[in-house]
């Protein structure tokens, strides 16, 4: 009988029980869950995850959640709800929970650029690079470096962005070595920016180098299009204009989505080889479709106008 007591109450003191307990589902990674392509649809995913990570009682997962379902928001461009859900983030936020903290940061940065407040993204992105170094978060680390190369000017974006590529090129984590590609891209777009193009297309076909090794297919497509696009910045219509075809032809032979902007690089090489009508074509079917980027219409009205009126 003592051996028994002895056995019970040790089961009691433990907090073990003699029924089965209730199997805990794994969370899943929520971050392999993204499209950004189709944030809405993100955000159905993301909020479906979000029972299953409150029961779970991991707070960093909730919370880091959390500003992704803000994200998903921003680029919605349901700004005031994004900052909503960024607001109860905040209440939660603990020392301990340092990479959400972080991402908590970039959101609520990226929420403001993407309104047009660059002013009030810049300290939130400096915190967070700076957060994210003194934590060796490098990752997040980046992701801060590459805001702060989007907001600030031409002229000190190179320096963010030098910053941000020597980091990628020495970490040890694999994630952070993954920014290569974007890097290599933004930062050929900053170059580009400043006219010169020819450091732009060195960077351009560094990504697609970078891309063909990791398989990006993808990536590829993109990379291709920044160096045809810098072709034509170059007057290099010809060759531009060969590899958009050569776009254009993958995106049928592959039953692709139509690519609005392979589409208007089409219609702009063209119409500067005086072929007009065949330009008009591809200017219409590039209205067609940019014209639904909701980003485009807040941003770019006149690129857009521009479209329409060409393809009319």
């Amino acid at each position: 009988m003592n051996k028994i007591f002895i056995l019970l109450t040790i089961l009691i003191i433990g907090g073990c029980s003699m029924k089965p307990k209730k199997e805990v589902k794994p969370l899943p990674d929520f971050d392999t869950l993204w499209d950004y392509n189709n944030p809405e649809q993100t955000e159905k995913k993301f909020r479906e995850l979000l029972p299953l990570a409150k029961e779970s009682g991991d707070m960093s997962y909730y919370t880091q959640l959390l500003t992704q379902i803000a994200r998903t928001e921003g680029l919605q461009r349901k700004f005031q709800d994004a900052h909503k859900t960024l607001n109860t983030v905040r209440l939660l936020l603990t020392d301990e929970l340092i990479v959400a903290k972080v991402r908590y940061l970039l959101e609520r940065g990226r929420v403001y650029n993407s309104s047009n407040h660059p002013d009030k993204a810049k300290p939130l992105f400096l915190e967070a690079w700076e957060f994210a170094t003194r934590n060796n978060e490098d990752y997040y680390a980046i992701d801060a470096i590459h805001m702060l190369q989007i907001v600030e000017p031409p002229d000190k974006q190179l320096e963010w962005a030098n910053k941000a590529m020597e980091l990628a090129e020495k970490s040890k984590v694999k994630r952070a070595k993954n920014w290569l590609g974007s890097l290599y891209n933004n930062t050929g777009w900053t170059y580009h920016d400043l006219g010169q193009y020819n450091k732009a297309l060195e960077l351009f076909e560094k990504s697609l180098r970078w891309r063909e090794e990791k398989n990006d297919v993808e990536g590829i497509r993109i990379a291709k299009w920044t160096i045809a696009r810098t072709y034509r910045s170059l007057g290099k219509i010809e060759e531009a204009l060969e590899i958009q075809r050569a776009l254009e032809k993958e995106i049928i032979e592959k039953g692709l989505d139509t690519d609005g902007y392979v589409y208007e690089e089409l219609g702009e090489c063209l119409l500067l080889l005086k072929k007009d009508k065949e330009a008009k074509k591809y200017f219409k079917i590039a209205y067609d479709m940019l014209s639904k980027d909701k980003w485009l219409q807040a941003n770019e009205p006149e690129r857009l106008k521009r479209l329409k009126e060409l393809g009319d």
